[in-house]
């Protein structure tokens, strides 16, 4: 299930991040990816230096709950913003190291977004940095920024290292702000990362892309790793008219059962046994 190029799939060989991005840019839709930010873009480590910044976000999305619901529960709007955050540094690993096994720094001084202007959620990611650690097949592995490690097990543990870091930075941020506890918070963390891992693999629309993904997902969290809160649930479930798919067990809830007429997700885990 390895997505790792070949020399002869490369298509510049010794080729850097930057080509990286471009092909895995061509193989998504929903979120635009960029090397550079453009006015209106906001830097990560920005918006962890300064959090009274997600109190802001918070209020663009509060105003659209408003409009679309006539509610915007404060749990509900931190849980949100708390998910979207925390999906960028998620997603940006995930698909280079689904695509390219490859992966970047994801320190928040390297990593930017967008915020869509209908709904405030992030549309578009900028990837700033260079460095990046890939395998030792890898076409670019001899150029001065690349980190070559031994296998893809240990590529997982940089992903997962990496993303840990910069999670933890969001904690301490959001934590004083949101009043959203440390478990809560990691919970997400942890959804965010085999979410982004499984869905690299789903948007390639077959079967065996999305097998991909969940084989990544256990790959990179094949155990509990604390502070995140457990292990890939990702599993087969079968469907009420016998159809077997993957389905995952939430660790976070968003809160959006507080909006009107709404109720808990499937795979809540105010309502699903631990």
């Amino acid at each position: 299930m390895s997505q790792q190029r070949s020399f002869r799939d490369a298509r510049e060989v010794g080729d850097g991040l930057a080509s990286s991005l471009r092909r895995v840019a061509g193989r998504q839709e929903r979120t635009e990816l960029r090397r550079d930010v453009p006015p209106g873009w906001i830097r990560c480590s920005e918006l962890l230096a300064t959090p009274e910044y997600f109190a802001e976000w918070r209020a663009l999305l509060g105003d659209w709950l408003l409009l679309e619901h006539a509610s915007a529960p404060p749990r509900t709007t931190a849980s949100w913003v708390m998910t979207w955050y925390l999906h960028i540094p998620a997603y940006v690993g995930a698909l280079l190291l689904h695509h390219e096994r490859r992966v970047p720094s994801l320190k928040p001084a390297e990593l930017a977004f967008r915020l869509s202007e209908e709904r405030p959620h992030p549309d578009g990611m900028a990837l700033l940095g260079d460095a990046f650690h890939c395998l030792p097949t890898d076409p670019g592995s001899a150029r001065p920024e690349a980190t070559v490690v031994r296998d893809e097990r240990a590529l997982a543990a940089v992903l997962r290292a990496r993303y840990l870091a910069h999670a933890a930075q969001f904690v301490r941020a959001y934590a004083p702000i949101s009043r959203l506890g440390r478990r809560t918070l990691w919970a997400a963390a942890t959804d965010a990362l085999e979410n982004s891992l499984w869905w690299a693999g789903r948007q390639g629309g077959t079967a065996e892309s999305e097998g991909a993904g969940v084989a990544d997902a256990a790959l990179v969290l094949d155990t509990r790793y604390p502070p995140l809160t457990s292990a890939s649930t990702l599993r087969l479930e079968e469907t009420p008219d016998g159809h077997r798919q993957w389905a995952r067990r939430r660790e976070s809830c968003c809160f959006s059962y507080l909006l009107p007429s709404a109720s808990e997700c499937d795979g809540c885990p105010r309502t699903c046994p631990r």
